[in-house]
């Protein structure tokens, strides 16, 4: 189990051994064995552990156990209780996804004020399966089977090498204590259900379940991957940007096939569901002038394109954005296309849509916003900081373009002057482990 661990660790680039890793602990099976083979491993960390205050009692003496556990290790602990119920009512969701927003939330403040690298979640090969399954229960597209991903982000999982009766059997073999919840007992939650009813089923039907499923899943994020560029060349091909909108050609559309298939692909980065998605093409063919909404957009039926706008809620939100580090690729206000890549596996090209960023030195989110009087940076080869005014004259940019200058902000310094020069403080080095590739498409 430990070298395994080890091996998973380096092979998956999850994080150096100069790194500090939080562990988000919750006081159960799987938290537990990570807090152990952290320290076997003789790793940095600290405990990180949320109290919903959703169990009563069983709650506190979960925050008690991971008090106690962070004493026995003799390593710092951080704990945050939450009004998880409230926080459920108010923005209309359930309370698993409410507790999952609260906890990842919190977990991205502590990485930019704690001084950690990464946080560490337990996440195993059983919750890749059940993932799997509750994506196709409620309806999914090939991206929902893929299963769960060993690093996004600050995010790391060190134990999607193991299933369950390899953290269990690691339990007994260290006499480890830990904690059940006892709501991981009550079959109203699906995934109590599928892990307690249904994947028993299929274990017993095909004795290396497990194993089959997993190398199923394998394949399918390898799929996704032909998939993706297939979809990425017909959008290319097809789509077309004009200031503040988007056009699909109709005509090129009903050519496609399947056509349901690459409308959703097309339309979902601007919050079109599924069921949008149909209605739109059962209208295909019919008078011009039909409107659909998203959360975000509004799509008209024209005579010859679709044509996609933002609906403006107020000038802030168009003239701001927030960048996760999970995020691969924005549509607007400009077509940036996103990327993690290990420092030794990267050539640069001297292109002024392309930056390279040392992602360490970067705070998450990033904000996407226009230029403004004032705004200094220090240009990448340049001694001493420069006004974006003064950097722009410079540069013979022209006036009309002036107005539609975006600034990739890390905190309060600027990062990059998009489509222009990157900030001097936050060029790749030769310590620079990971960079952070950006790729203008489009600047509207």
């Amino acid at each position: 189990m430990f070298q395994r661990f080890k091996e998973f660790i380096g092979k998956n680039n999850l994080f150096g051994p100069a790194d500090k890793i939080l562990l988000a602990v919750s006081a159960g099976m799987d938290s537990v064995t990570l807090v152990k083979l952290f320290h076997t491993a003789g790793y940095n960390f600290a405990l990180a552990h949320c109290n919903f205050c959703l169990r009563g009692d069983e709650s506190d003496e979960d925050e008690l156990f991971v008090r106690k556990l962070a004493e026995q290790y003799d390593v710092p602990l951080f704990i945050k209780p939450f009004n998880t119920s409230s926080y459920a009512r108010a923005n209309g969701i359930s309370i698993q996804m409410a507790a999952r927003e609260l906890r990842y939330q919190w977990f991205e403040e502590l990485i930019k004020i704690s001084g950690y690298d990464y946080y560490a979640t337990g996440h195993h090969l059983d919750d890749v399966v059940e993932t799997f399954f509750v994506n196709l229960t409620r309806g999914t597209g090939i991206s929902g089977l893929t299963g769960i991903s060993p690093k996004k982000g600050h995010l790391v999982r060190p134990l999607l090498y193991a299933y369950r009766q390899d953290i269990e059997n690691y339990i007994k073999e260290n006499k480890l204590l830990y904690r059940e919840d006892s709501s991981n007992l009550e079959e109203k939650y699906m995934r109590n259900k599928l892990r307690r009813k249904v994947i028993p089923l299929f274990k017993q039907l095909n004795p290396s379940f497990n194993i089959d499923i997993i190398q199923t899943i394998d394949r399918l994020k390898e799929t996704e991957t032909i998939f993706r560029c297939a979809v990425d060349e017909k959008r290319k091909s097809l789509i077309k940007y004009e200031s503040d909108r988007v056009k699909i050609p109709i005509e090129e559309i009903l050519l496609l096939t399947p056509v349901r298939t690459y409308l959703y692909e097309f339309l979902s980065p601007y919050s079109f569901n599924a069921a949008i998605v149909n209605e739109i093409i059962e209208t295909l063919e019919d008078q011009p002038g039909k409107i659909f909404y998203s959360a975000t957009h509004q799509l008209v039926l024209d005579r010859k394109y679709l044509i996609i706008t933002r609906i403006e809620k107020d000038k802030e939100n168009k003239e701001t954005l927030l960048i996760n580090a999970d995020t691969t690729e924005i549509y607007e206000p400009v077509h940036l296309k996103l990327s993690l890549l290990p420092a030794e596996e990267f050539r640069i090209r001297d292109r002024t849509d392309l930056a390279y960023l040392d992602n360490e030195k970067l705070t998450f989110p990033l904000m996407l916003r226009k230029w403004k009087k004032g705004d200094y940076f220090y240009p990448l080869g340049m001694k001493g900081k420069k006004k974006i005014s003064d950097f722009l004259i410079d540069n013979k940019v022209p006036l009309t373009d002036k107005k539609n200058i975006w600034l990739l902000c890390s905190g309060k310094d600027i990062a990059w002057v998009v489509g222009h020069r990157i900030d001097d403080r936050y060029k790749i080095t030769p310590l620079t482990r990971e960079i952070f590739f950006l790729e203008l498409l489009l600047l509207f």
